[in-house]
């Protein structure tokens, strides 16, 4: 049984430590914060609630694995989880369109499509998520189910979105998101495209067209929600981990990793003292340890490092019931970020019936709506939203910093194909022998999904060594 010391009790790192704890090994968590789950909180007032991070959970198969390799209790016997249908309504003020998306449907979507933006739409939109399917396939193993080999690494770096022909001739440079959708849909089709994926923190004009694949895995899989919230889910894994005899140490703020005779060793807190272990996964941004840390290696920066935008928040309590049929998810087009708006049909999340709770965010970047702007834009969402709006709270990306530690309320997307590799992150085994990666700032990246990920990642490279999976 070896002692393993993780750092940060996010959603990434605890999900590293169940699996490892399953497997017989010691694990401590040791988090500077008072509480768990990272970026995944809470925020409750006058009897509203409100998720303050991601809002909802694509590729749920991903925590059902993580519950059924660490329990008897399956994901849905610790949670109450409900696919959200429909998927996703787009509202593109500057053309007067409206356009709501079932779930995991391509002919509804499809026929949704040719609807709003005339016939042939869905056609051009399948065709689309068809090639982004070919991204998928090609990129599923190596960028989000195995540890990243250095020959992934270099094969990962080539963008695996098809060309497509164009009178008679094969585009030979890889085009970008921003191409594809002006190219292959056109119009204010092209921008539904563009704002989904928009909406991860991801900019079209320098993005690889394999980003198209956020789109085909949310309308592949579906976009699933938590009843209590997405916190709800983190105390699910917070709870399996205490099944396991997982230590969590809070209030404990890591100042280095400790390397002796040449391997991790344990870790350095800060109030001096020193905690010994035999592997340490890292579970939050390198960043945040000291120059001195090996996390803080150059290959273990992360390759987005201060591009990766935070997200401006308002939680807003409204009077007045929530309309039946009411769409959970809202985007609004703008000149910049879209505004992604959550409007959960939960109890748990208004005071009662006569009340709704309702989210609004942006990508936090150049040309950011300020809180009125953003306001300006949820209303074409919610109807009447300033006539039911009792009061509201502003998040900005240094509130996000000061409640969890990521630089500049930063949110990583996930690792994405192309781009010469400029997209991708961090191994999940680091230079240092003993020393793992877990989380959003490592292998494959950010999202609910991808840092749940990381958990077999890691774990799997501890337990069966540097042959899991085929890696070196």
């Amino acid at each position: 049984m070896a002692r393993i010391a993780v750092i940060g009790a996010g959603m990434g790192a605890m999900a590293t430590a169940a699996r490892l704890a399953v497997a017989g090994h010691r694990v401590t968590v040791y988090e500077r914060s008072g509480t768990f789950g990272g970026a995944v909180g809470w925020y409750e007032r006058d009897g509203f609630a409100f998720d303050t991070g991601p809002g909802l959970l694509h590729l749920p198969a991903v925590y059902r694995d993580l519950f059924v390799k660490t329990g008897k209790r399956s994901l849905e016997d610790c949670v109450d989880m409900a696919q959200a249908n429909p998927a996703v309504r787009h509202v593109l003020p500057r053309h007067g369109l409206d356009v709501t998306l079932p779930g995991a449907s391509h002919g509804g979507v499809a026929a949704a499509l040719d609807g709003a933006f005339g016939p042939g739409s869905g056609e051009r939109w399948n065709g689309v998520l068809g090639r982004a399917r070919d991204v998928w396939d090609a990129t599923r193993r190596p960028l989000l189910e195995e540890p990243l080999r250095e020959g992934a690494r270099q094969a990962l770096g080539t963008d695996p979105y098809p060309a497509v022909r164009r009178s008679g001739l094969l585009r030979r440079r890889p085009p970008t998101l921003a191409e594809v959708a002006g190219r292959e849909l056109g119009g204010p089709l092209g921008e539904v495209l563009t704002g989904l994926v928009r909406a991860y923190g991801v900019d079209p004009a320098s993005a690889p067209g394999s980003a198209t694949v956020l789109a085909y895995m949310e309308q592949t899989f579906g976009s699933w929600y938590v009843r209590g919230g997405m916190r709800a889910l983190a105390t699910a894994v917070y709870e399996r981990c205490l099944e396991r005899k997982v230590e969590f140490v809070f209030g404990a703020e890591v100042r280095e990793v400790l390397v002796r005779d040449g391997r991790a060793a344990g870790l350095l807190l800060a109030d001096g003292s020193e905690r010994a272990a035999d592997s340490v996964v890292c579970g939050i941004d390198p960043r945040l340890l000291p120059t001195a840390s090996p996390s803080r290696s150059p290959e273990a920066v992360p390759a987005r490092g201060e591009d990766v935008p935070g997200r401006t928040t308002l939680l807003l309590a409204l009077r007045g019931a929530r309309p039946a049929g009411t769409v959970h998810r809202t985007l609004v087009h703008s000149a910049g970020a879209p505004v992604t708006v959550m409007r959960p049909d939960d109890p748990a999340t208004r005071p009662d019936g006569d009340h709704e709770a309702v989210t609004v965010s942006a990508v936090h970047g150049p040309g950011t709506a300020e809180p009125e702007e953003l306001l300006n834009l949820a209303e074409k969402a919610v109807q009447g939203l300033r006539e039911r709006l009792l009061w509201q709270e502003v998040r900005t990306p240094a509130d996000v910093e000061a409640a969890t530690g990521a630089p500049g309320g930063a949110v990583p997307p996930p690792a994405l194909a192309g781009a010469g590799g400029r997209l991708l992150y961090p191994g999940n085994a680091s230079a240092v022998p003993g020393l793992f990666r877990a989380g959003g700032w490592a292998h494959p990246g950010g999202g609910l999904a991808h840092a749940g990920m990381t958990g077999a990642l890691v774990s799997g490279l501890i337990v069966e060594g540097a042959g899991f999976r085929g890696s070196q």
